[in-house]
């Protein structure tokens, strides 16, 4: 009897066993966020970040320029000198079709440093390394990304594996 009972237990070990591996574990990550940890103190993203900087304020700079020369030419006007207002409108014009070149010219440098920023082929390979690491360490068998989540209704918070990518990456 006891040989039978040890080998039911047996079985049922090994049964349960084999059921344990099939069970599918699924985590989540936010690679927005992780991109978003990992450039944040990158010099390619401060570079950006200062010459979007550096580009906000030409413009600021330009704007004001063009509001005190509209003043000046509402200034004219109020005096009854229409040729200088008139000259003062040639400038506001040449100086208006400047700044909105110099704003296109500039917002299509900061796209294509930030369409670069994002196809960074180095931080795709070091992510998905990390992600492996990180899932076979958890015990995950996939690992879905929240960014192409259109099937993803729900999820618990304990399978999101962010902060573990964030931190295996050193971040």
């Amino acid at each position: 009897m006891k040989k039978i009972f040890a080998i039911l237990a047996l079985c049922f070990v090994s049964v349960t066993g084999a059921f344990a591996q099939q069970i599918t574990r699924f985590g989540v990550v936010d690679t927005a966020r992780v991109y978003q940890a990992y450039f944040r103190n990158s010099a390619p993203v401060r570079n950006f970040e200062s010459k979007k900087s550096e580009f906000q304020n030409e413009i600021t700079k330009k704007t004001e320029e063009i509001q005190k020369l509209k003043q000046q030419k509402a200034d004219f006007m109020a005096q009854g000198n229409e040729s200088q207002a008139n000259k003062l409108e040639q400038d506001i014009i040449r100086k208006t079709d400047a700044l909105s070149e110099y704003t296109n010219a500039k917002n299509v440098e900061l796209e294509s440093i930030k369409k670069n920023l994002q196809n960074n082929d180095a931080f795709y390979k070091k992510l998905y390394s990390t992600l492996e690491r990180v899932a076979e360490d958890g015990g995950f068998s996939m690992i879905l990304s929240l960014q192409n989540g259109n099937g993803i209704l729900w999820y618990s918070s304990s399978v999101d594996v962010t902060d573990k990518v964030i931190s295996a990456l050193g971040l």
